[in-house]
């Protein structure tokens, strides 16, 4: 090692370190003990463009154990990536572009939203199949123009965590040899030593999983983590897992290896101390010297030219097949599905019952030809969700161009993957399961949200109608959990049209994920159900005949066939209601005021929800005057038609709950 590379890497020290403390909060352990490693990726294996944080064929450098994020911004600052020294000393302040966390989309370079620790991971391996995916359609002999690298840098609590073995062993079985983690083991987490809780042999697991292993007994050896990458590049069968062995903390004499050094600053006289056990001769905060600037603009100046190498082949590449140009940009066109607005055969409903899950199958099969980057799966459950694409091939480790993933049983690393691959580019995304089994992703469903990703969730099997399978397999409680989430759309749809409706919202959104509630149980046409009431989230399914109705009933999903069945029911009686079917709140909130009040208007206090599901969150539409029918207890083990009728999903009940608010 040069004096030039262990002053620069020891500038990524100081900086982070700096940071940290003027913040008065932090992680500094971290970025004590890799910064050799990372520094050693990115001068001399990461390629990455200085002038372009979205070139196509970047490799992609996540940080899984993201509370590590001062050395990602101490990195990039140095290589000019669009992070200033104000910057690192506005570390972890409002508004700042390093924040505690990294946040993509808040911070240039930054590729991916981490923090909870293992869904880098996850989302790493998304992108190394999203990469094997794109390549296997585009790539052309002598035009690789598909090439890249997914490197992760994850820590002892990553791989902890469950997420990550899910991940690790779909990416073992798929053969990504194009992902590269680093894995800095430092043995200590935030109570202490590893042993008190994570004494497995790591390797052996990711052996296990399918992964090349390494391990570089020195963290500071940047010769051997530079050979291990090089020997991990080099492997063409399988993904490669480095154990890089590290100190945490390292170069503080009073925290180094210990467990008070992981989450809290250094304290200034330790940051004097460090300073003058790393050799680093300037007292002054924030010093950067002028010619570690120049080592990081040198390097980056070459890595620049990697973009320019490939603009050339890629211009070439258009040109030899100019087919595969139209097909690039179709691929990268975020409104290539508007003009479903227009497609008859997208919005064909038929005459006959079938349930929702059976109408999206149906809608998606009509899609995958016209939008030939969509790609998704389920969670071992492809044939209750309805979530194949007929004749589109399987994505796996003999063929990477199928459109079909079989995520296996792993809810979980099934949404962070689906998360990476539309961080990818280039793709439409879908995954899906049983809407119960939403807890187990919904850590990865708030990322999507958090970094505006367009994921579409498919969540069958929406209610009681679940049936025999019972409470441990119906929601009740989860619609309203993902109703409470910002930036998310839930759309759960009455029928056929509504649920074309649902597709052509999700397909169409552009920062927002969608998940679709969709039934197991068949449902009718609604014979006034309409795409344009839909796409606004709610709308008048059946209208009164009075100037002012009686009273409104408001539903969603298979509800709304029953509320307008109760409405005919309250005819007898002379009374005249409006029946609402709100498939998505979110979107019917999000509409003008003035459509707002010709839906649900004020005037109308008696208001009646229908939903076989929680009320949580209804009260906002019925107000104090109104009442629901719906589930605030788990359900029972019974044919779907018993359970309806046992907890009160009747048209004599929801007749007698619009008489008793009257």
């Amino acid at each position: 090692m040069t004096n030039i590379e262990q002053k620069t890497v020891n500038a990524i020290r100081i900086l982070a370190a700096d940071a940290i403390q003027k913040a008065n909060s932090g992680h500094p352990g971290l970025p004590l003990g890799a910064a050799p490693m990372a520094y050693e990726l990115f001068r001399n294996y990461l390629n990455f463009s200085y002038k372009n944080p979205y070139w196509a064929n970047r490799d992609r450098f996540i940080l899984s154990a993201g509370h590590g994020s001062a050395l990602l911004y101490a990195l990039n600052h140095l290589f000019g990536c669009g992070i200033s020294l104000q910057d690192i000393k506005d570390f972890r302040q409002f508004g700042s572009k390093t924040p505690g966390h990294p946040e993509y989309l808040h911070t240039p370079f930054v590729e991916a939203t981490t923090g909870p620790l293992g869904a880098g991971i996850g989302m790493a391996v998304g992108m190394a199949m999203a990469q094997a995916h794109i390549a296997s359609v585009f790539n052309k002999p002598e035009f690789p123009i598909v090439d890249n690298y997914t490197y992760v840098l994850c820590g002892d609590g990553c791989m902890m965590e469950g997420i990550s073995s899910e991940a690790f062993s779909m990416a073992g079985t798929l053969k990504l040899d194009k992902l590269i983690v680093l894995y800095d083991s430092n043995k200590i987490t935030i109570e202490g030593s590893t042993d008190l809780t994570f004494t497995e042999d790591v390797e052996k697991r990711m052996q296990a999983f399918g992964f090349q292993t390494l391990t570089v007994e020195d963290g500071t050896d940047m010769a051997a983590i530079g050979k291990a990458i090089a020997q991990a590049k080099a492997e063409k069968t399988k993904p490669s897992f480095i154990t890089v062995k590290t100190q945490i903390g390292y170069g503080c004499p009073a925290k180094q290896g210990k467990a008070n050094s992981h989450g809290e600053p250094l304290g200034e006289e330790n940051i004097v101390e460090m300073r003058k056990c790393l050799g680093w001769e300037y007292e002054e905060p924030f010093f950067v010297p002028e010619d570690v600037y120049e080592n990081c603009k040198k390097i980056a100046l070459q890595k620049s030219e990697k973009e320019d190498e490939w603009n050339r082949l890629f211009a070439d590449y258009c040109a030899k097949f100019p087919e595969m140009k139209t097909l690039w940009d179709k691929y990268h066109d975020e409104n290539s599905a508007s003009n479903l607005i227009s497609n008859q055969d997208f919005w064909e409903a038929g005459d006959s019952a079938c349930a929702t899950r059976a109408a999206s199958g149906n809608i998606l099969n009509k899609v995958k030809d016209i939008l030939p980057n969509l790609m998704g799966g389920s969670a071992d459950l492809g044939p209750s969700n309805k979530t194949y694409l007929k004749d589109a091939g399987t994505f796996c480790s003999e063929d990477y161009s199928g459109r079909n993933i079989h995520f296996g049983v792993r809810e979980q690393a099934m949404a962070a993957i689906a998360n990476g691959m539309l961080l990818y580019g280039g793709l439409r995304v879908y995954c899906a399961t049983f809407f119960v089994f939403s807890d187990y992703l919904k850590p990865m469903a708030r990322l999507s949200s958090l970094m505006e990703l367009p994921l579409t969730y498919v969540f069958s099997h929406d209610s009681i109608g679940v049936g025999e399978d019972g409470p441990t397999h119906q929601p009740v409680e989860q619609l309203a959990m993902l109703r409470s989430m910002p930036n998310f759309t839930t759309f759960r749809p009455a029928d056929s049209t509504e649920t074309a409706a649902g597709w052509y919202y999700a397909l169409n959104s552009k920062k927002t994920p969608c998940a679709l509630i969709l039934t197991r149980q068949n449902v009718p046409v609604c014979a006034n159900s309409k795409k344009e009431g839909a796409l606004k989230g709610a709308y008048i399914i059946e209208n009164e005949t009075k100037a002012i109705p009686d009273a409104i009933i408001i539903a969603s999903g298979s509800e709304v066939e029953l509320s307008i069945k109760a409405r005919q029911e309250l005819l007898k009686d002379n009374i005249d209601v409006r029946v609402v079917s709100m498939p998505s709140m979110e979107i019917f909130d999000a509409q003008p005021q003035e459509y707002r009040e010709a839906v649900l208007p004020k005037a109308v206090r008696k208001r009646v929800a229908v939903e076989a599901l929680s009320s949580f969150g209804w009260s906002k539409y019925v107000g104090l005057d109104g009442k629901t029918v719906t589930m605030d207890t788990f359900g029972a083990s019974a044919p779907a038609k018993v359970l309806f009728e046992k907890f009160g999903f009747t048209v004599d009940n929801v007749v007698k709950q619009v008489k008793s608010i009257l």
